[in-house]
């Protein structure tokens, strides 16, 4: 069980950014070998979602950027689990936890993502559906997916 927490990025010790940063680094860049600029200047208008293991390990991140970021509606970005996590199943508490802060802090709104083509599934068992654009984004493909508003 992870100890979650959001956090606006001038709340980020500078130590919790480092350690955000470095995990993204570590999945998207290196394991994944895709070179990309991991600072794209969205962090500091960003929410950011932590998940601690119980020595204070960083060990899932994922961004909430607020609506006309990224795209007109909310978006959930930049989703990551250590490797050495990713049987605990944290990605799923991971999306609980957005979506509660998402209707907290924005109501119940439209969540537009930007998913890599292999986790389709695990989007789609979060309620979002593919929009149909698909793209290739720094070599790996991409798909457009939406998470409408809950009825």
């Amino acid at each position: 069980m992870l100890n979650w927490s959001v956090k606006a990025f001038e709340e980020l010790t500078l130590r919790e950014f480092h350690d955000l940063l470095a995990l993204r680094i570590d999945v998207f860049i290196v394991e994944q070998n895709c070179p990309y600029p991991e600072l794209d200047g969205k962090d500091e208008q960003s929410y950011h979602l932590i998940g601690r293991n119980e020595n204070s390990q960083i060990v899932a991140t994922s961004r909430i950027l607020p609506p006309g970021l990224s795209y007109p509606q909310v978006s959930i970005g930049r989703v990551v689990v250590a490797k050495n996590e990713r049987m605990n199943n944290y990605g799923h508490d991971m999306m609980r936890m957005a979506f509660q802060f998402i209707l907290e802090k924005f109501g119940n709104t439209e969540i537009k993502i930007s998913a890599q083509k292999y986790l389709e599934s695990f989007y789609l068992s979060h309620d979002f559906v593919p929009t149909g654009k698909e793209y290739l984004e720094d070599g790996i493909p991409h798909l457009e997916m939406i998470r409408y508003k809950n009825k």
